[in-house]
Formats: C-alpha cells, sequence, structure tokens
C-alpha cells in the first residue's frame, strides 16, 4: 500500500473516531443527583450548567392525569416532606393516588440527613422549597439549548394500580412530549418493555432503550425462568441464544442501557455488531468511567457528570455545553 493510501487510512480512522467520540451521550442521572436533589428543577439546571448531553430522569402520574418526575412511585421518606415541614415517617401514599396540586404540597429538596441514602451523596447541596415538576416543566428547560431528555416510565409487573397500565403510560407521556414539541429530543425507556413496545405503536420514531440488569438484589433478564422474564413484554431470551442484545433488539430498542457491573468488551461488540448503540448506567467513580469508555460505549449515565467530563476531557473528546457554572 502506497504512503498516500496510508496516510488516507489513517486519516479516515481519525474522522471516524472523532465522529464517534462527538456522539457520547453524557447522560445526567436523575439531573445530576450527586450535586443536587434528584429529579428537581433545580437538579436538571445544575447538570445543564455543568454540561450534558442528556437529562436522564422517572416518570409517574397523578391521579388527575399529569405526568410528572418522580423515581418511586410512592412518596419516599429519605427525599420527602410533608406540609407541615416534617419528613415522612414511612413510604406513600402512591402518588398514582393523588392530584397534582395535592403532590406539590411535598417538599424533595433535600435528602433526609438522617437516612443512610444521605451518606451516599455527601456533595449534593440542598434546594429546599423544591416540588415534584411536571414533564412538561422539564421539556420546557430544552428551549434554546441542544439537551436532549431521557424519560423512564417507572412501571413493573408488579406494579397494579400504583401507575397506570402500559398502553395508558405510553399515550399519556408521548402526549406531553408531542404538545411540547419535543418528539425529536426524546428518548423513551424501561425496565419493563411493554411500555416500550407501546410507545413504537404509537410513535414508531420515538427512539426506544431497554434497560436491563442482573445482579443479586435486582434481577430483571432472569436467565432461569422458564417461560421468560415478566420484565420483556413476552420476549424469551431462550429464543434468542441466551443473547440479551439479540432481546433487545427483537424488544426494537435502538439502544441497550445496561447495568455497568453486567457489561464486557465482547457484548460492546455484540451490541454494536448488531447496530444497538450501547448506554451502561449509573457510573460515578472516573477510574470506571475511564475503563468503559475505552471499551466503546456510546454514553454513560452519571450522578456526577462534572467528573465525566474531566474523564472526556482527559481523552481529548468533545464536551457538550454548559455555563461553567457548578
Amino acid at each position: 500500500m502506497s504512503m498516500f493510501r496510508l496516510c488516507t487510512a489513517a486519516g479516515l480512522a481519525a474522522v471516524a473516531a472523532a465522529a464517534a467520540a462527538a456522539e457520547f451521550d453524557l447522560q445526567g442521572h436523575r439531573g445530576a443527583r450527586g450535586l443536587a436533589p434528584e429529579n428537581t428543577m433545580a437538579g436538571f439546571q445544575r447538570a445543564l450548567a455543568v454540561g450534558v448531553t442528556t437529562l436522564e430522569t422517572d416518570l409517574a402520574v397523578t391521579k388527575d392525569g399529569i405526568v410528572v418526575i418522580a423515581h418511586d412511585p410512592l412518596l419516599n421518606p429519605d427525599l420527602v416532606r410533608g406540609p407541615d415541614g416534617k419528613w415522612l415517617a414511612a413510604k406513600g401514599p402512591p402518588i398514582r393516588t393523588l392530584t397534582f396540586a395535592e403532590l406539590q404540597q411535598f417538599d424533595i429538596g433535600r435528602i433526609n440527613p438522617a437516612s443512610a441514602y444521605a451518606k451516599q451523596f455527601p456533595e449534593q447541596q440542598a434546594a429546599d422549597g423544591q416540588r415534584f415538576p411536571a414533564l412538561a416543566d422539564l421539556l420546557a428547560l430544552g428551549a434554546g439549548n441542544a439537551v436532549r431528555f431521557a424519560i423512564e416510565t417507572k412501571i413493573t409487573p408488579t406494579s397494579g394500580a400504583d401507575t397506570p397500565d402500559p398502553a395508558t403510560f405510553a399515550r399519556l407521556a408521548l402526549d406531553v412530549v408531542r404538545n411540547m414539541g419535543a418528539l425529536q429530543r426524546v428518548s423513551i425507556l424501561s425496565f419493563d418493555w411493554r411500555t416500550l413496545v407501546e410507545v413504537k405503536k404509537l410513535a414508531p420514531d420515538v427512539p426506544t432503550v431497554c434497560i436491563t440488569i442482573e445482579s443479586q438484589n435486582f434481577d430483571t433478564v432472569q436467565r432461569q425462568a422458564a417461560g421468560g422474564s415478566p420484565w420483556h413484554a413476552g420476549l424469551r431470551l431462550s429464543a434468542h441464544g441466551g443473547s440479551v442484545p439479540k432481546l433487545v433488539k427483537a424488544a426494537g430498542c435502538g439502544t441497550w442501557s445496561v447495568f455497568w457491573r453486567n457489561l464486557t468488551p465482547e457484548l460492546v461488540a455484540e451490541a454494536r455488531g448488531l447496530g444497538l448503540l450501547v448506554m451502561t448506567w449509573t457510573v460515578n467513580e472516573p477510574a470506571d468511567m475511564a475503563r468503559l469508555v475505552g471499551w466503546g460505549v456510546d454514553g454513560i449515565v452519571t450522578d456526577y457528570p462534572d467528573r465525566l467530563r474531566k474523564v472526556l476531557a482527559e481523552k481529548g473528546m468533545p464536551l457538550p455545553a454548559g455555563d461553567g457554572t457548578q
């Protein structure tokens, strides 16, 4: 091969590498949970200030059909104070049993300092007076910038009356996204793939993201389940050679979002070979971030977008815009 061809090949490889780097998805988990109260407008604004590609968050639905931002279907005493300013003594009530106006009486601007949960996020800065946002409020933050939104339907195979049914959940979420003119900026994700199947029926062009985890305390793959995992909308892992990436592809998802401890370079390569994007979550240590970036993942979900930015900068990768106020 001539020197010119060698140089050209090297140049093309460099261009390809740069293009891949430019597409890297830096996702702020629940806004920026390590830095500001999770799933609050203050948290999302903090993530934008740091500079993220995507705001990742969770959805619930109130009694009067308003799609809101919340990780837990029931009010969480680690995060929620009542109208009297006191921390809830126990879980509940379900968000599905409260109107939006009733939900607004609760303060979610800090973590209960007496909880074990608070010890996980010593850098988080409180913002008292934060209320549960509506999804429409979050999407309005996209005006005038390029941020994307990864919105997760918080539903499980055993949710019952605590959430809408999968078809209703998908329809309500899409209605808000469509009304806010955000169809081109949103992906919808879930551990429970039933909602993702419904999204594809209603809006085939909206990207769906299949989430999986295999751990001792939480396992949605359930490899030994004779009839397949109840999380996977009737699809059976055994019908796809035991391959989770192939199962994700069969579900119609364009992205596989996998718990970072379950990921290997071989799985990244397999998923990429199937045309899937690979996201991984929730990665908070710089050494783990650097290793996963080296494996070629397409993006990382993190509680600390500031840490991930430093890792990407050290690798010479482009960074999403932020205003520098961290």
